[in-house]
């Protein structure tokens, strides 16, 4: 590991460990508030997919209320709107609008690499950078952790075309649900189908940055995913009707939109989570009380000592100022050089050294002043003393 990183990984450490360990458990405080809060998130989307109805396509029309047609805007506050889960196999929109059969394979995708028919395609393009210098053992660990993404940049490029759900094995289709992804930032439920890999082909300019910098690209990764017809998928949102056609969107406040998972796969992957979170929340927020208690201890302990040996050293130095004032009161006061002035007052001979540094900064009145402070210390190096020593020339 080289000097900076070492000088990084230990400021870190220190200042994970500063104050006792405060601030490391104000930092696991936090990690325990958002697995709390993740957790309730959690729980409330899985009551709500474990009330929520599966129904198949053809059953929509029977589930919602006549009164919720030509709803322009559903909500899931909309008394006329119903969180279902639906199950269906996707299939283009220009396929059920109009007329059918000579609109079966219109307005779809299709894949350049696979040549499957899809309404949505997705293709990322990804350069792989390789640090030279981990060869040699120049790369710390630490930049093995926090570098991986600087070792890589992406280009993506989606299209999708207007898409629906029907009940598959049955054509015509009279019976489906249009699906609306304006607004949702869920996942969609993407099959790769080309995955390539490509080495770069090394040039004057590559050799630049492998000798100067310390990565070069080694490879660009082609990638494309696309939505493929007759795929059976499961749509988790708001349904209602507009123009007398289902029309199903996505819920903010779920995991879920469009998904391979049936119902039953949705509970038990939500049910692992919320008690993964839950447990995460208790052992994060039991270490952080723990930790903060015990900083809060040390810190009170500190103190009350400090606070101690202050009051016990008050006595003492009060009686040396006041069996001392009449011998030395006029040599303090009197005809005094510039170099011996008290640095606080400027008007007594520096008197006390201060321990356990050694040195003769002020005189006897406000070496006990500063002695009186919560955090005493000396005020020429500002090293943090524990009392003071009168001083007596021969």
């Amino acid at each position: 590991m080289s000097s900076p990183e070492q000088a990084l990984a230990s400021l870190v450490s220190h200042l994970a460990l500063s104050l006792d360990g405060a601030v490391l458990g104000v930092a696991l405080a936090y990690a325990a508030v958002r697995s709390f809060f993740k957790f309730t998130a959690n729980s409330a989307a899985l009551r709500k997919i474990r009330s929520a109805p599966q129904l198949r396509v053809s059953d929509l029309r029977s589930l919602l209320p006549v009164s919720s047609e030509d709803q322009s805007q559903p909500s899931d506050s909309d008394p006329s709107s119903t969180l279902v889960i639906v199950r269906g196999t996707v299939e283009a929109k220009s396929a059920v609008d109009g007329s059918w059969k000579g609109l079966r394979h219109n307005n779809v995708l299709v894949s350049q690499e696979s040549g499957d028919k899809a309404v949505v395609i997705q293709r990322t393009q990804t350069y792989i950078y390789n640090e030279w210098k981990g060869f040699f053992g120049w790369t710390s660990d630490l930049r093995a952790i926090f570098g991986r993404s600087w070792g890589k940049q992406e280009s993506a490029s989606s299209r999708m075309v207007p898409f629906v759900l029907v009940e598959d094995g049955r054509w015509p289709q009279s019976d489906y649900v249009i699906v609306n992804t304006e607004g949702s930032l869920h996942p969609l439920p993407l099959t790769t189908v080309y995955h390539q890999l490509q080495p770069v082909n090394a040039s004057p300019y590559t050799f630049l940055q492998a000798l100067f910098g310390h990565e070069y690209p080694v490879g660009l990764l082609n990638e494309e995913k696309i939505l493929p017809l007759g795929k059976d998928i499961s749509a988790v949102g708001i349904c209602s009707f507009k123009n007398g056609i289902p029309e199903i969107m996505s819920c903010k406040d779920l995991p879920y939109f469009l998904s391979d998972l049936t119902k039953d796969q949705m509970l038990l992957d939500l049910a692992f989570r919320t008690k993964i979170l839950f447990w995460s929340g208790i052992i994060l927020g039991s270490l952080s009380i723990s930790i903060l208690g015990y900083a809060a201890l040390r810190n009170w302990n500190r103190w009350k000592e400090r606070r101690q040996q202050r009051q016990a050293h008050q006595p003492s130095h009060a009686a040396s100022i006041d069996a001392n004032s009449e011998l030395t009161g006029e040599e303090e006061i009197g005809d005094i050089p510039d170099g011996q002035l008290c640095v606080i007052c400027l008007m007594r001979r520096r008197v006390p050294a201060f321990i356990p540094c050694g040195h003769i900064a002020c005189c006897q009145p406000c070496a006990l002043s500063v002695e009186r402070e919560l955090t005493p210390k000396c005020p020429v190096c500002r090293q943090e003393i524990r009392g003071s020593m009168r001083v007596f020339y021969a």
